[in-house]
């Protein structure tokens, strides 16, 4: 069995495609090499290029007939670049995403799993989302997403698309086995800037501690990316029995949605408190106030994950966070290799 992975040469793409190997899983892995880095494709079948290049998609399927499911990665993720170029997002995200489906449904191929964002719910009073929650993207980035996926939705029920949709919001950690990681030196989310802190010796900055939370910080569902990619796999290998090929009158599109999550979420204060577990009591941060544009958060309530893809997060916030500083002194290295 072999899977296509669009943007297989990411942070997140990577890990999959090394999941899937894992599995016995062949991946075909298509990617621009814009964000994406040469070293993780390294092993792999590879083609570099555009998902909105139909001549290129053929190709691929030509050479590999036995690829089975796609799994579309590429994207365009930052949501602050999502502000100051909204059009850029949306011709990524959601015309490139266009113009694969369409590739896809030419060479016969009616599986995808597409790698969403739980970001574009409304959170509930207790700050948890399930796949019931009202949508309310906040920012390009999530309206972006979101839109493919209602794209998607009515794709899949004029013409069979079939579609898996995950949702997870803040993915963390590395490769267990340091093949990948994030491609960044300079990541934006807490984690990140938490190691830049540490590597500087300089207080780390928590910013916001009166949000409506058990500690008064924000809430992130932080999981670690090989969980993810796990889920992934799941979704590939069980595909057909969460969407049949023959579905009975009136059951609607193919098209289903599954959040990832912990179920709890993590504080930006327990984060700290875990990092020093890891780094030693040292570590040293220091209250500030909220910044414009920051928000309390929210986690994901993981249920129907487990219900139909057996998922469960195995790996911990102290696991991501050991992780996350192997990696980052494993990337020096191949930067400068």
């Amino acid at each position: 069995m072999k899977v296509l992975i669009t943007g297989g040469a990411g942070f997140i793409g990577s890990t999959i495609a090394s999941a899937f190997g894992e599995r016995g899983i062949t991946p075909v892995v298509l990617d621009s090499l814009i964000t994406g880095r040469q070293q993780f494709t390294e092993g792999r079948i590879f083609y570099q290029g555009d998902i909105g290049d139909g001549a290129l998609i053929d190709e691929i399927f030509h050479d590999h007939p036995d690829i089975e499911v796609a799994v579309h990665c590429a994207a365009l993720i930052v949501v602050p670049d999502s502000m100051s170029d909204p059009q850029r997002y949306y011709r990524v995200n959601v015309a490139r995403t266009l113009d694969l489906a369409g590739h896809l449904l030419r060479n016969g191929h009616d599986r995808l799993i597409f790698a969403s964002t739980a970001g574009m719910y409304r959170p509930g009073p207790d700050l948890s989302v399930t796949e019931a929650s009202e949508l309310a993207p906040q920012n390009p980035y999530t309206r972006s997403k979101m839109m493919a996926e209602l794209m998607l939705e009515d794709i899949g029920r004029a013409a069979g698309l079939r579609v898996v949709s995950l949702r997870y919001l803040n993915p963390i950690g590395a490769d267990p086995r340091m093949r990948t990681g994030l491609q960044s030196s300079k990541p934006t989310h807490a984690l990140g800037k938490m190691i830049e802190s540490y590597e500087r010796g300089v207080p780390f900055t928590i910013t916001g501690v009166d949000w409506p939370t058990r500690d008064g910080t924000a809430v992130r569902d932080y999981i670690h990316v090989w969980d993810i990619a796990r889920a992934f796999v799941e979704a590939a290998v069980r595909f057909d029995a969460v969407i049949p090929p023959v579905r009975p009158a009136g059951a609607g599109p193919g098209y289903e949605v599954i959040n990832l999550g912990t179920g709890g979420g993590t504080t930006v204060r327990e984060l700290v408190d875990a990092f020093r577990e890891v780094v030693g009591d040292g570590f040293r941060a220091e209250d500030a106030p909220a910044r414009p544009g920051d928000v309390v958060g929210a986690f994901v309530d993981p249920a129907k994950a487990y219900e139909l893809l057996g998922w469960k997060p195995e790996y911990t916030i102290g696991d991501a966070i050991r992780h996350s500083l192997e990696w980052a002194e494993r990337r020096r290295e191949l930067d400068v290799a």
